[in-house]
Order: structure tokens, then C-alpha cells, then sequence
């Protein structure tokens, strides 16, 4: 089928006619579907059965496949998406670009929106473009995390184990933290991923998590820390600091851009075309570009020398940059060129020449303190708060009935 061309007036396409008969027939198929499908839909479906086995009971308490799966995907959260992002990226970008049905699929797009102008098709093409590139994004973090997840169900369930052993002990003693201490913890993380916590559950159910099995695991890990408090607290003195100290650790669930501002410059070769033949071309000169260049020095002179428009956009928030360009920036090094990718303006390059992290962003101090780095009293105290809570875990383990019903042949058993 020949490319796409950008025309005023008319759009080259089925007829009205034509059109008119296929929304008919579309609209008919839709009713018939919900008409067959009208009986079922107050019906949820049923969850699969080896969902709900039980894997093991700690001291009569169970632990089900479903929970040590979302625990999976929440360990899964911290996993190093942008290097699997940045090596895949480009090659799929060009995969989709050259794919022989692209124009097709763009006519189809671009008729369903009636153009009335160039510069509606224009409009268009930007909104086709940037659909396909957000669908590839989802698709490789979707595989990034895949794999990722792959040999993490023995360190799920062991986890999962020690956290009915904490809850447990949290619960003899009257120390169980409260629904308002977790939201607080949960409303902080959502803010500093700029969201609210309706929109961040509903940001961590988009990647597969439940938001439960965080706040699970929050409830879980503060409880312990004022078992251990209570326990030790005449061998040790420990601080609310030192609550928030593990919060911080804990509580990196954002892509990497949070807090973090980015140093960049931006190469855009202009595309007003989606044809094959002309993306084609543009990437070709977009890798002649990166071949050129020689470091931020040199950005400016290598982009004129090709014909390309130079920004030095300077030092902003990662967030504000969008995707891919700023998933694979955070996970390049500065005075690199990322692989070219498509954006609103035509083919882009991002160089990242640095990186900080924001004033207010990974704070840690001293207990009491208004911020730098702990001391070498906060850090010994730190060290021998841990050796008690683990000597105090294996004596709760010791203590224990703890029955692993999962299949022999999983070795989930023996990871206990």
C-alpha cells in the first residue's frame, strides 16, 4: 500500500457509503454481544483454584499461592527496569516503524478521526505515534518485570513466613500498627510520586499489584520495629528515626525519577511524515548522529552538521520528561546519547550530561537531627538493633509450628 502523504481537504480512504455500513454492522455485533453476554455480567469470575491453595501455615495461620505471587510482583517493583528498557528499545521502535502493515494500520487510525486539513492529520499522526510508543513502554516494563520475577518465589514466602512470625509476636505484645499509621506511609509515598493514594493503587494494580500486599508488608515491618523497641529498649535506644530510616529504604516504588534532575540536551531531526521510506531515513541519520558524537561539547555542532535542531534544555526534573526518552536517561550514564526515539516534533535524541538528586529528596540523619549523614553512634546502634531483632527471629522461628504444604518438587519447602 503506498505511504500516507499529509493533504488538505479530502482523506484518500472508504467511501461514506462504505463507512456507514461497517459502523451498522459494528453497532449490530455489539448489541448481539451484550445480549449474549447479559446473563454473565454480574458474575465475577471464580479465581483459579491454585490461587488458593495454601503453600503453608505458620502456627496455624495460612499463607496462600496468591499472596507469595503479588509478594513476587512487589518484590518485582524494585527491579532495574531501565536497563532492560534502554537495550530493547530502539530495536523494537524500528521493528514497529519498518512493519509493512504501519501505513495501513495509520489509515485506519487517521479515518476513524475524519481529517478536515494537513494539520489535522498532523495532529493525528502525533496521537498514532505516541499510542504505539506507550504500548511498546508498557509491553518491555511488562517484560522487564517478567523476568525479573523469575527465582523470587522462594525469597517471596520466606518473607512472607517471617511476617506472620512478626505480626504474631506484634499482636502478644499490643503493638500492632494501626490502619493510620500505614495510610500515613502510604499517603507519603503516593505524594512523593506526585499522586494521591486512590491514583497510586490504582498505579501499582496497572503493574499487577495489589495495594494490600504493601500495606501488608508496611504493617508487618513497623509492628517489628516496635516489638524489637519494647523488647530491647533498655540494651538500645532506639528512635522514631530510625522507623523512618527503614521507610526510606522500603518505599522505592517510582521508575528512578522521583527526586532525581537530569542534566539534558535534545537533537530533533523533523518528521512530518509516518511513511516507512521517510522514518527509515530519519533513524538512519539519527545513528549517524550518535556516531558523530563525541560528548555534550560536541552535541550542537554534530546536530547543525546534519541538519537537526539543537535544544540545551539544562537541569529539570526527571519527571517531567516523558516516556521512553526518560526511562532510558535514567538508566544512562552522563555525556551518553540514548537511542533515537519518536515524539511529537520527529525523531529525538536525548543526551543526559548529569544527574543529581533534589535537596529534598533521600534525606537521612541523625536521630533528632535536621538532616546529613548518621553518625558512626547512629550507625553502631543501627547494626546491633539488627543483630537483636534477628537473634529474636530465629528464636520465634525455633518456637514456631510452621507447616509447608507446597509441592516437594517446587523446593519451596526447603528454602524454609
Amino acid at each position: 500500500m503506498p505511504p500516507i502523504a499529509p493533504s488538505a481537504g479530502t482523506f484518500s480512504g472508504p467511501s461514506a457509503t462504505a463507512l456507514a455500513r461497517a459502523m451498522r454492522a459494528r453497532r449490530a455485533a455489539c448489541a448481539l454481544a451484550m445480549a449474549l453476554l447479559g446473563g454473565l455480567a454480574l458474575t465475577a469470575p471464580a479465581p483459579a483454584e491454585s490461587s488458593n491453595q495454601i503453600l503453608v501455615l505458620v502456627n496455624d495461620e495460612p499463607i496462600t499461592a496468591y499472596e507469595m505471587e503479588q509478594r513476587q510482583r512487589l518484590i518485582g517493583l524494585s527491579a532495574d527496569v531501565g536497563s532492560y528498557i534502554r537495550d530493547n528499545a530502539k530495536k523494537r521502535w524500528e521493528s514497529i516503524v519498518k512493519n509493512p502493515k504501519i501505513n495501513e494500520e495509520f489509515r485506519a487510525f487517521a479515518v476513524k478521526r475524519n481529517p478536515k486539513s494537513k494539520e489535522d492529520l498532523q495532529k493525528i499522526q502525533q496521537e498514532f505515534v505516541k499510542g504505539k510508543q506507550k504500548v511498546m513502554m508498557d509491553q518491555l516494563q511488562q517484560e522487564a518485570r517478567s523476568r525479573a520475577l523469575k527465582g523470587t518465589d522462594k525469597m517471596a514466602l520466606k518473607e512472607l513466613v517471617e511476617e506472620r512470625l512478626k505480626l504474631q509476636e506484634a499482636k502478644r505484645n499490643n503493638v500492632l500498627a494501626t490502619d493510620e499509621q500505614i495510610s500515613k506511609i502510604i499517603t507519603g509515598i503516593a505524594s512523593r510520586n506526585k499522586m494521591n493514594e486512590e491514583q497510586f493503587a490504582k498505579h501499582l494494580a496497572g503493574m499487577g499489584v495489589d495495594i494490600s500486599t504493601m500495606k501488608q508488608r508496611f504493617r508487618a515491618s513497623i509492628s517489628w520495629n516496635e516489638v524489637v523497641r519494647r523488647r530491647f529498649g533498655y540494651q538500645i535506644s532506639i528512635t522514631e528515626r530510625d522507623v523512618e530510616r527503614f521507610v526510606d529504604q522500603e518505599a522505592t516504588v517510582d521508575d528512578g525519577s522521583a527526586g532525581t534532575e537530569v542534566s539534558v540536551q535534545r537533537v530533533v531531526l523533523a518528521a512530518t511524515s509516518l511513511d516507512q521510506k521517510a522514518m527509515a531515513e530519519r533513524l538512519a541519520v539519527a545513528e549517524q548522529i550518535r556516531q558523530k558524537f563525541a560528548g555534550c561539547k560536541s552535541t550542537e555542532k554534530v546536530a547543525k552538521s546534519f541538519g537537526a535542531t539543537f535544544e540545551d534544555l539544562g537541569s529539570r526534573s526527571a519527571g517531567s520528561i516523558p516516556d521512553p526518552a526518560r526511562t532510558m536517561l535514567l538508566g544512562a550514564k552522563e555525556g551518553q546519547m540514548i537511542p533515537p526515539n519518536v515524539g511529537a516534533d520527529g525523531v529525538e535524541m536525548w543526551v543526559l550530561c548529569g544527574r543529581k538528586q533534589s535537596a529534598s529528596a533521600g534525606k537521612t540523619g541523625a536521630p533528632g537531627a535536621g538532616g546529613g549523614a548518621p553518625s558512626e553512634k547512629d550507625e553502631r546502634r543501627q547494626k546491633e538493633l539488627e543483630i537483636l531483632a534477628k537473634r529474636h527471629m530465629k528464636d520465634l522461628r525455633q518456637d514456631a509450628t510452621i507447616d509447608c504444604r507446597a509441592d516437594a518438587k517446587s523446593g519451596l519447602c526447603q528454602a524454609l
